[in-house]
């Protein structure tokens, strides 16, 4: 496994050496050990989640807050997805940045979005299948987010704006500005 620095601190890509011959491919999708040694970061997950969704669908910006914040490990095991990573942290040198990448069954990275970051992902192929590892468990009442199209983010989600899909909870996010996040 490879760990790539992203601009934003604490986030991080992961590229898994994939194993590949006549009959397929193997490889090692995370490591709690090599993780932890490579980022520093905590890689002990204890909640594994999948989304399915259409084109179109945009899921986010979201986190959990307080003693429910949770650490993610995501990634896209059919389709793509365009991923993105906003660091909400007030006391980051990247607070208020945000980070894309886009998500494949070929090239099966990860990004490990750390405590503290709004998430979200745009589905860019007919369908994709998202992978989420969490850190902590999930927890309703410490839900939290930032609209999708916050001004102030200006987040290209690389999708044409009528060809995006939201559930009515992600439609009335707040805006970054409220930091009600």
């Amino acid at each position: 496994m490879k760990i790539k620095e992203t601009p934003l601190k604490d986030c991080y890509i992961i590229e898994p050496t994939i194993f590949n011959d006549d009959r397929g491919y193997f490889y090692e999708k995370f490591n709690e050990q090599k993780f932890t040694e490579l980022t520093g970061q905590n890689g002990h997950f204890v909640q594994d989640n999948i989304s399915k969704s259409s084109y179109g669908v945009l899921r986010g910006l979201h986190l959990q807050k307080g003693d429910h914040a949770q650490a993610k490990l995501v990634s896209c095991l059919e389709g793509r997805v365009f991923d993105v990573a906003v660091d909400l942290r007030e006391h980051s040198p990247t607070f208020r940045q945000w980070f894309g990448i886009e998500l494949t069954e070929e090239n099966k990275l990860q990004l490990y979005v750390p405590r503290g970051f709004g998430h979200g992902f745009s589905v860019l192929s007919e369908t994709a299948v998202f992978s989420y590892k969490c850190d902590n468990f999930y927890n309703k009442a410490s839900e939290g987010g930032v609209l999708w199209n916050d001004a102030d983010l200006a987040i290209d989600w690389q999708l044409p704006l009528e060809d995006i899909l939201l559930s009515d909870k992600d439609a009335v996010l707040t805006p970054f500005a409220s930091k009600n996040f």
